[in-house]
């Protein structure tokens, strides 16, 4: 198997598409933008060129009387919510946008893309040796061996790998030949006990103990993946009031395990081997549907379980059909339509 080769356009003007990683450029300045990015991209928005982010929501409010939003394309749509989710979380960044140059603006994009890129890399490094330790059977070591410090023999190269990235529907064991495998094929990694049910593929669907594992390595500590948590331990959570999943965060964390096992060596723009964004953006496009509202109210539920334990919303899912279940379920349509693109 091999993966399809897409190159991703790179947003650099006005008017370009954000939801999009751009070109890397060092950014010196020390500001705690540069922390936040480093959340939002984890938890909000991850593969995205925040220069044109800002850029293009500044304009698009001035806009937006002249222009409603229901009229623009879906992609637009999206990234607004971004956009607004941005200036909701981190206060007085509208009236810096607004009052600042367009040499400022790209500069504030910059501090923001520069936390964004470096929690990518250093998830990614983490993740890199932390997966063996996972994917291997107790007491058994696996063969041939997976070099901890290089993936030459990674991705479609090992059997090991390769069935935790066959495409959920295929069997690896069969003879299939040489094929392409696109970001929105998803790997059978993403479901419990990889097993996989055309008839029902929602059933186990972003449960599976390699994804839980890694969600407990970046979000609260390496050293809590295989014990219960406490809400005294959920480190990298509480530095930033987290104490809940959020259907972007599990797109990424879905996106790093899956770069984690592939055999590309270097997560960038230019990715076009494991199509990264695609998968990213496939799965989003899931979890932010209206109409899978109860499936993706009862995953939700599962993960702060394995997570969040104490949190109030880790209690039971709503009853189905009930009055509160249609009421939340409006408002999440309304959302969705309207505001900002987390759960």
């Amino acid at each position: 198997m091999t993966t399809q080769d897409t190159t991703s356009s790179i947003p650099n003007k006005r008017g370009s598409s954000a939801l999009q990683m751009g070109s890397r450029k060092k950014v010196s300045s020390s500001d705690p933008l540069v922390s936040h990015g480093r959340h939002f991209s984890r938890t909000v928005f991850a593969l995205c060129n925040y220069p044109s982010l800002l850029t293009n929501g500044v304009l698009r409010l001035e806009q937006i009387e002249d222009i409603p939003l229901e009229d623009s394309p879906a992609e637009e749509r999206r990234e607004h919510r971004v956009f607004k989710q941005l200036l909701k979380s981190y206060p007085g960044l509208l009236e810096r946008l607004k009052d600042g140059s367009e040499e400022e603006i790209l500069r504030v994009g910059e501090l923001i893309g520069k936390g964004a890129a470096g929690a990518r890399g250093d998830d990614t490094k983490m993740l890199k040796s932390a997966i063996f330790n996972w994917v291997s059977l107790k007491g058994k070591v696996i063969q041939p061996p997976l070099h901890r410090n290089s993936k030459i023999d990674c991705g479609f190269n090992h059997d090991l790998t390769g069935s935790l990235l066959c495409p959920a529907g295929l069997d690896w064991n069969d003879p299939h030949g040489e094929m392409l495998v696109c970001g929105d094929q998803w790997p059978i990694f993403l479901y419990a006990h990889h097993a996989y049910d055309p008839e029902d593929p929602w059933c186990g669907l972003l449960r599976s103990h390699l994804l839980v594992y890694a969600y407990k390595h970046v979000f609260t500590s390496p050293s809590l993946v295989n014990r219960e948590p406490k809400a005294t331990r959920s480190i990298n959570a509480c530095l930033h009031g987290m104490n809940s999943v959020t259907i972007a965060s599990l797109a990424y964390i879905a996106t790093q395990v899956r770069f984690a096992l592939s055999l590309s060596s270097v997560f960038s723009r230019t990715d076009t081997t494991t199509d990264s964004e695609t998968f990213y953006h496939s799965l989003l496009d899931l979890l932010e549907d209206p109409e899978e509202y109860k499936e993706i109210n009862e995953l939700l539920t599962w993960w702060n379980r394995q997570v969040f334990p104490t949190s109030s919303v880790a209690k039971r899912p709503i009853s189905a059909n009930s009055a509160l279940s249609k009421i939340r379920q409006k408002h999440m349509a309304l959302k969705q339509a309207s505001n900002p693109v987390s759960s």
